[in-house]
């Protein structure tokens, strides 16, 4: 991945800009987000397919979270959204007693939503803010 220094020290969330679910849960992320901490690509943008090609990745699946972390590594599914509960800290931090439960009986929940995503959510168009557009690396 390019090293640009509005990347540094951030955590970039890599969502299905098409999912009306995930639209709504990159807004729940921004609203909640006063640390400064995530920017945001879809992975069907430039940028997200670079990220996904350069890791040997599914480039037109859409169906997973990623969350790549300032050092270089990322975390996927369910390791990724307790992850990003942690870093929002507050209250949200208490969800990562989630990693109690075996990885892949979380992921198998995290499958079994995104499997079902569309059904659960019509598209919504979201329209971010000045501020919160700054966090978008590519949509």
């Amino acid at each position: 991945m390019e090293t640009d220094e509005k990347f540094n020290n951030k955590n970039i969330v890599f969502f299905d800009g098409e999912c009306g679910v995930c639209n709504f849960w990159v807004q729940w992320i921004l609203e909640r987000d006063k640390k400064d901490k995530f920017l945001f690509s879809s992975l069907q943008s430039g940028f997200g397919q670079k990220f996904l090609s350069d890791r040997g990745l599914e480039t037109k699946q859409f169906n997973t979270l990623y969350l790549l972390k300032p050092d270089g590594n990322y975390l996927i599914k369910s390791r990724a959204v307790l992850e990003i509960a942690g870093l929002l800290g507050g209250l949200y931090s208490f969800l990562k007693i989630g990693t109690l439960l075996p990885t892949s009986l979380r992921d198998r929940l995290y499958d079994m939503v995104s499997r079902n995503r569309m059904k659960i959510s019509a598209q919504k168009c979201f329209l971010p803010d000045q501020h919160q557009k700054k966090k978008f690396i590519e949509i």
